[in-house]
């Protein structure tokens, strides 16, 4: 099984997702990708009281305001600005329930702030339930259902991991180890989705994103880490080698703090380009704590002052 999904672990996939937003459409929703225009996306930092205004405040992970491509199907007829909300909400409990009421909340809340037309959707990390559909929220008066809110659902465990990771969609690809994959070949699948991002064409910081996923929701045991040392350093692997480090690299470097300072700053030249002399300096008097502080905050940075090292 994948690594139980953690907070750090939801943040890892709202940047990926806020990076790779038409490859998600086009993954799970093909259909749909043709319909919006993602060449200039507005992300709204969207923070909402439930009760105001003193009710529990929530902040919702992804919503996007995007224009319609010309031509597309009308949302309702009383629609006339080509303008819509997608709101995603990534999910890592065991079950659906929760969120269930929580996305009818939500899009009540978005739908009369905007006014616009909102496309819920939720991403379900550990359940999978028909892996791509529609769920339900009904609420019932005395036998009578007097709502009934629909929200589209990626459910990634119910997915065949093996059809993701060897497909052209490279965030599918970065996700597959999320979906269902026979024990026996993660390993091979791994190295063979740290491959095919590599050959696809995308920049340093995409490419770090993508493995980043991929590997940290693979969860090899000490004797697979191992095997896929081995595979990767084979020759049909060489290009992937020096743009990749690999989980079990990473596993080795993070156990002396030397080697944990050298990955941090690997990273940061991946994302950020070649680094000032003082700010390499400054990673290198970072004690351990700093250092993994450091860590952390890099999935979320936008630039080298956000990690409080350049003035």
């Amino acid at each position: 099984m994948p690594n139980s999904p953690s907070p750090d672990h939801d943040q890892r996939l709202k940047v990926l997702l806020k990076e790779f937003f038409e490859q998600f459409f086009l993954c799970f929703f093909p259909d749909w990708a043709a319909r919006f225009d993602f060449t200039n996306i507005d992300w709204l930092d969207k923070e909402i009281f439930l009760a105001p205004p003193q009710g529990e405040k929530r902040q919702l992970d992804l919503v996007a305001r995007l224009r319609l491509r010309p031509g597309a199907p009308p949302l309702a007829k009383d629609v006339t600005d080509l303008v819509a909300l997608v709101h995603i909400e990534v999910e890592s409990r065991e079950s659906a329930a929760a969120l269930r009421p929580r996305m009818f909340e939500y899009y009540a809340h978005l739908r009369r702030d905007t006014g616009l037309a909102v496309l819920p959707i939720g991403l379900y990390l550990r359940v999978g339930l028909d892996g791509v559909g529609w769920q339900a929220y009904e609420e019932f008066f005395w036998g009578h259902r007097i709502l009934c809110f629909e929200y589209a659902y990626v459910g990634l465990p119910a997915l065949d991991g093996e059809q993701y990771a060897l497909g052209e969609n490279v965030l599918g690809v970065a996700l597959s180890q999320l979906m269902r994959v026979p024990p026996e070949r993660r390993v091979e699948l791994v190295a063979e989705g740290l491959k095919r991002i590599t050959q696809a064409g995308q920049s340093d910081w995409r490419r770090m994103l993508l493995s980043e996923c991929l590997e940290a929701y693979s969860n090899l045991d000490e004797q697979q880490r191992q095997r896929l040392q081995s595979i990767m350093s084979s020759e049909q692997y060489a290009e992937v080698r020096p743009i990749m480090m690999t989980t079990f690299e990473r596993g080795h470097l993070a156990g002396e703090l030397a080697g944990q300072r050298k990955a941090a700053i690997m990273q940061m030249e991946a994302r950020f380009g070649a680094l000032p002399g003082a700010v390499k300096q400054r990673v290198e008097s970072l004690s351990a704590e700093d250092l993994d502080r450091l860590t952390i905050n890099l999935v979320k940075a936008e630039s080298l002052k956000d990690l409080h090292l350049e003035d």
